[in-house]
């Protein structure tokens, strides 16, 4: 099995101080069934990496752990340092957590713009969207990002009429407008065209270096594109871990995913 590697600078909490997100002997257990059993799991500041693993292998769990949908059984979490292991998911979303559901979770009756606007920090307050002034910055920030991802032209288009691929654009963009520091992407390839799939892959290797990505995927085309390190799950294990050459070469790894 590789292993990242660790830093033997620790910080205060006991965490490389190099990793964004950092789990460390995390255990989940779900009426007996341990769904996760993680030694060790860090994702370094601005990498993109990719998770993959058979159905049932703990990806989802993993995700939940992270964002605190799911607090574990046993073990610690860190984000940024900080031991985020049994906060609040709000708490961990205020911290600079995103999360993109395998499922587009948009608002279908409003437009576009409306979506990434509710999206911006703070905007899901009831009495700041009543109160609320656009200021220019704001108008300016949409309107970037909405060119970033080829959907300036449906910009005023109710979001219920996009296709799928845009639909999986606008709920990628309106994490980018919330402005987290780690984005968790939920297999953004599933039910896309080859064309959107390839321009999906762009997108999110566009935001590599500015953004820490931890991306869940099946599509193995998908995975190859974005050329980045890979983790493999397995019964809720770390099965191998490194560059997806050498990862898809590993018996272990074949047997259990990439052969079947």
């Amino acid at each position: 099995m590789i292993h990242a590697p660790m830093d033997s600078s620790a910080s205060v909490v006991g965490t490389p101080p190099a990793y964004a997100v950092f789990l460390e002997d995390v255990t989940v257990d779900f009426d007996g069934f341990r769904a996760l059993d993680i030694y060790r799991f860090g994702v370094f500041h601005n990498e993109l990496r990719v998770v993959i693993g058979p159905n049932g292998a703990g990806k989802t769990t993993l995700c939940d752990v992270i964002s605190g949908k799911t607090h574990p059984s046993g073990g610690r979490v860190f984000f940024k340092g900080m031991d985020i292991t049994h906060r609040r998911d709000t708490d961990i979303a205020a911290l600079g957590v995103g999360r993109k559901f395998q499922t587009p979770t948009i608002f279908p009756s409003l437009t576009v713009y409306e979506n990434m606007d509710l999206a911006l920090p703070g905007r899901r307050r009831v009495f700041q969207n009543i109160f609320r002034h656009e200021s220019q910055e704001d108008t300016e920030k949409i309107y970037a990002i909405l060119r970033r991802v080829r959907l300036l032209d449906v910009a005023h288009c109710l979001a219920g009429t996009l296709s799928h691929g845009q639909r999986q654009w606008l709920e990628i963009s309106m994490l980018m407008a919330a402005g987290p520091e780690l984005l968790l992407v939920d297999e953004p390839a599933a039910g896309l065209t080859d064309a959107q799939t390839a321009l999906t892959a762009e997108l999110l290797l566009e935001l590599k270096g500015h953004h820490t990505i931890i991306v869940i995927e099946h599509d193995m085309e998908f995975v190859r594109r974005l050329n980045s390190r890979v983790t493999v799950l397995n019964e809720g294990q770390v099965l191998a871990d490194g560059p997806m050459d050498q990862v898809q070469q590993d018996p272990k790894v074949i047997e259990a995913y990439l052969g079947r």
